[in-house]
């Protein structure tokens, strides 16, 4: 088993996955791993237990696994975004681009307000288009965002830029050549 405080090391990398060149972080091994599980919450929640955060959010799917344990961790509301259709209530959309085409989240008009202090958390931060995706939401229901929080970021696919003035918080980075 993998040290707990070295979370790169419970995250296992599949080559060529899902499709040739590609370097697959497989996040299943950390959560695997109680302690690695808890180290990762426990890392968020430290950087973030100062900040007044009354809500996290997080894009379905793997971003629900981090984001329920660290809302109950720091006393905030867990609000999901979601594909179109898959929540019951009246939505907010945002269309967003992608390499080839365009995809939509959704959130409930009712699951913001001006008071808020937001953190968004994902596993993975690439090229920032979801997540950027979920922050336009939480603007438009006129909440604060006060950061963005990944397990994996992949530094050389700029899309820390992206999510620009916010602050950004990884825990693993992976170069392009690992």
């Amino acid at each position: 088993m993998s040290d707990p405080h070295d979370l790169k090391a419970s995250i296992r990398t599949i080559p060529d996955f899902p499709k040739p060149g590609i370097q697959f972080r497989d996040i299943t091994t950390l959560l695997a791993s109680p302690k690695a599980f808890q180290r990762t919450i426990d890392q968020f929640a430290e950087r973030f237990e100062n900040q007044g955060v009354t809500a996290i959010i997080a894009a379905e799917a793997r971003g629900f696994i981090f984001a329920a344990p660290l809302a109950l961790r720091l006393n905030a509301r867990f609000i999901p975004v979601r594909k179109p259709g898959k929540l019951p209530f009246e939505v907010h959309s945002f269309q967003y681009q992608l390499e080839y085409g365009t995809d939509a989240l959704e959130m409930h008009t009712d699951a913001l307000s001006a008071t808020d202090r937001v953190l968004m958390v994902d596993d993975l931060l690439a090229t920032g288009g979801t997540m950027e995706a979920c922050m336009r939401i939480t603007e438009k229901l006129g909440a604060n965002i006060v950061g963005a929080a990944f397990v994996i970021e992949l530094p050389f696919l700029n899309g820390r830029q992206r999510l620009e003035p916010h602050d950004v918080y990884s825990l693993v980075q992976y170069s392009a050549e690992e």
